[in-house]
């Protein structure tokens, strides 16, 4: 989806910063990537290019937690257990918000149950302008096709379902309403 944002922000004369973990996707023509492993380096990318941007939108899933230590050298099977210690990690999204000034902040509700209610939760309490809320677990909506149907919430209190559609239509819109919000 982040890739399908950054292809249709290009094409309406958008300025581009991708930050992207690893996939297995061609870069985008025209966008500036900064290619990030872990959700601390992807803090840190955002954080560096947040003061100058006028919209962000986070598309990915990021993981919520991490292990607590990591290992430098391969974990050799022994006979004894191994547990792993997990941390929070930070919650970027929700850190932007409280920074975020006159910056369009967008994110994404991914969700396989109470769709609303979460995703009215987020908008809230991450200081969103909009968030995109879908259920993943519905046939064709979600991380490993090409289509997704979603609900669009804003803070002023609109709600519009959107129907199901190629995740790079859905791109398309998703651009034009962030243009459209920030005039």
């Amino acid at each position: 989806m982040g890739y399908a944002l950054a292809r249709a922000a290009i094409d309406q004369g958008q300025e581009v910063i991708l930050i992207s973990g690893p996939v297995e996707l061609p870069p985008i023509a025209g966008a500036v990537l900064v290619p990030v492993i872990s959700a601390l380096e992807m803090r840190e990318a955002v954080n560096s290019h947040f003061p100058s941007a006028d919209a962000v939108i986070m598309a990915a899933a990021v993981a919520d937690y991490r292990p607590e230590d990591n290992s430098r050298h391969k974990l050799k099977k022994g006979g004894e257990e191994i547990s792993l210690q997990l941390v929070r990690n930070p919650d970027i999204l929700e850190e932007l918000g409280q920074k975020k000034g006159d910056t369009i902040l967008i994110g994404f509700s991914a969700e396989t149950e109470n769709i609303i209610d979460n995703a009215l939760k987020k908008l809230k309490s991450k200081n969103l302008d909009l968030i995109i809320a879908n259920d993943i677990s519905a046939p064709g909506s979600g991380f490993s096709g090409d289509t997704n149907q979603v609900i669009v919430f804003d803070r002023r209190g609109m709600a519009d379902q959107w129907p199901m559609m190629s995740k790079d239509d859905l791109a398309d819109r998703i651009i034009k309403l962030t243009m459209d919000y920030r005039a």
